[in-house]
């Protein structure tokens, strides 16, 4: 394959399209006062909060690895996607009402309404650190990676210093409202680029019937495909979503016990996602936000990751040396084998006419921008709402806007000077699942303990999140000392060894249930909570009989269960279909 090549019409619309965003951001801004600023003036109706989430969430390094792991013959990689449908209707039911309730800014302030100012400051250093090295910095590197390819001649840091500043040109004047309006237009883009990639994939191939037949006749001739060389069994097995337990990738258990887990820290206690519902007229919108998020994640197995699918049959065999895509090992990627992140950029750049592919491409930075800019607004607003506010109370809610303000700006610096780094790790899903390992069990268990038990105290949450953090940090040297023994090519201790042959999903399921453990001795070892703190903050039967009578006089499509039955339906026809 040649080097990539944009035409003039290409660069055209992306150009075009990248002013017109950031104007249409701009027109869009709210900034009278904090409220405005950081949660859009909580006016936010449904379908803003659905797309909004869901543009949040699909990011370039979303778009880039769903297609790579589906070349991998990792067609599960989809059970992230629906298991959100899932938890969305969770979310939807039990945590979203006190959460609008309350009328907080931030997730960390819930904390500290339902347990004390320990757990709030902590859980947001935690959350401000991940936000900026963690969903900024990773959605820098792979816009990066994708824009590389296309502009070889511009250095990384150029790339990145422009990409932070174009998504930061409307987050900073205009706040929350600016990015959530923005992210409306940048969906729409995003889903109909990713059904034209499919369109032209499944043409390419000759269809479905095509792509069966042409997988299983390629399991028939011992095809391999994948940076690990997998081999080929059948079209069944690749785009099969439940796999055994011993799969390396992700098996029924980790499916079943982990990744619900890292899926409720992302979408129930992640500020970033969050943020958004806090923004909603009130609890109906914010629930049929939620749920409308939800069903626009189930459309993703077909848009997103049969692309990948469909590259095992037309590039396995694709000659990449052309390209001079220099792989973390210093080596030049000459097939897809070596380096399958790059078959995003493949579909795109092989399959799309001019014109198609800019807008497509048009899409990507879309992508990448929704991402970029919902953590720098929220990084901003968990700085000025957690930390500026508490220790100078008598600002404005002018002056607060102009800290948030201020305080994207250093963001948007510090996470550009961070995304060159991530070059140092052997890969971007080994930096996330390290990253990820300070944070979700130990969050996730105590904001379930604490809504659901009503003897959950602060002492109990503040000595849970500690030995979380203590036991995460505790795994990650293990997995640092076990990289440096087969570097140096000599045999980690037998307990390295044995922390890390536990698969990610399995790890972060035992640490939650320690954590959880923990929790619950401290707080029986110590005095019950504030009564206020039960009352206000845990759920109880009564709140489901008062909101089963409020129901009555609305009709079906209006009523939120009705509604979450009807999506955990279709997730269930889904994911039997690729059973």
């Amino acid at each position: 394959m040649e080097q990539f090549q944009l035409s003039a019409l290409d660069i055209g619309i992306m150009l075009l399209y990248a002013v017109l965003i950031i104007a249409y951001g701009l027109y869009h801004a709210k900034r009278k006062n904090s409220e405005e600023y950081f949660l859009a003036g909580r006016d936010m109706i449904w379908p803003i909060v659905g797309i909004s989430l869901f543009a949040a969430n699909i990011s370039s390094s979303t778009l880039v690895g769903l297609a790579g792991d589906a070349f991998k013959t990792n067609t599960h990689v989809y059970n992230y996607e629906w298991l959100a449908a899932v938890i969305l209707v969770f979310f939807a039911i039990f945590f979203l009402p006190f959460y609008l309730r309350s009328k907080v800014y931030t997730m960390p302030e819930f904390l500290e309404r339902r347990y004390d100012s320990r757990s709030r400051y902590y859980f947001s250093f935690i959350t401000i650190v991940g936000n900026v090295l963690l969903d900024t910095a990773a959605g820098l590197y792979v816009g990066n990676i994708v824009l590389k390819l296309m502009f070889p001649s511009l250095p990384t840091w150029v790339i990145i210093v422009i990409l932070a500043f174009a998504a930061a040109a409307y987050t900073i004047p205009g706040g929350l409202n600016s990015v959530i309006q923005t992210e409306v237009i940048q969906a729409i883009l995003l889903i109909f680029g990713s059904m034209l990639l499919t369109y032209f994939a499944f043409s390419r191939v000759g269809g479905w019937s095509n792509l069966i037949a042409g997988l299983d006749k390629m399991a028939a001739e011992g095809a391999f495909v994948g940076e690990s060389g997998l081999r080929l069994n059948s079209a069944e097995e690749v785009l099969s979503l439940v796999r055994p337990r011993n799969d390396t990738f992700m098996p029924w258990t980790g499916l079943l016990l982990g990744a619900p887990i890292l899926g409720f820290y992302f979408w129930a206690n992640n500020q970033f996602m969050v943020q958004r519902v806090l923004g909603a007229k009130d609890v109906n919108h914010g629930r049929w936000g939620a749920l409308f998020a939800g069903l626009l994640k189930l459309p993703v197995l077909f848009i997103m990751v049969l692309p990948g699918t469909a590259a095992i049959l037309l590039y396995s065999n694709l000659d990449l040396t052309p390209l001079n895509y220099v792989m973390p090992s210093g080596e030049i990627c000459t097939s897809l084998a070596e380096c399958p992140n790059m078959t995003y950029p493949v579909l795109l750049f092989d399959l799309l006419p001019a014109g198609i592919l800019g807008l497509v491409l048009a899409g990507l930075l879309a992508a990448m921008m929704s991402s970029v800019s919902a953590t720098f607004n929220s990084a901003s607003t968990l700085v000025t709402m957690d930390f500026v506010q508490k220790f100078r109370p008598e600002l404005t809610s002018q002056q607060l806007v102009r800290v948030g303000q201020f305080t994207t700006l250093i963001l948007v610096v510090l996470a550009s000077a961070w995304a060159p780094q991530i070059e140092r790790f052997s890969s971007l899903w080994e930096y996330l699942q390290l990253v990820l390992a300070f944070i979700c069990p130990p969050v996730v268990s105590v904001f379930i303990l604490g809504l659901f038990w009503h003897r959950a105290n602060s002492t109990g949450a503040i000595v849970s999140l500690l030995s979380g953090f203590v036991l995460a940090l505790f795994l990650v040297i293990a997995s640092t000392i076990a990289t440096t023994a087969e570097a140096s090519g000599t045999e980690p201790a037998a307990w390295v060894s044995f922390l890390n042959d536990i698969h990610f999903l399995h790890r972060a399921f035992f640490l939650f249930v320690i954590c959880a453990a923990i929790h619950i001795v401290a707080s029986l070892s110590s005095p019950p909570p504030p009564q206020d703190k039960v009352d206000e903050y845990t759920w109880k039967k009564s709140i489901f009989t008062a909101e089963t009578e409020e129901l009555k006089g609305l009709p079906w499509y209006q009523n939120y269960r009705i509604l979450a039955v009807i999506l955990l339906i279709i997730t269930a026809i889904v994911v039997g279909s690729f059973w």
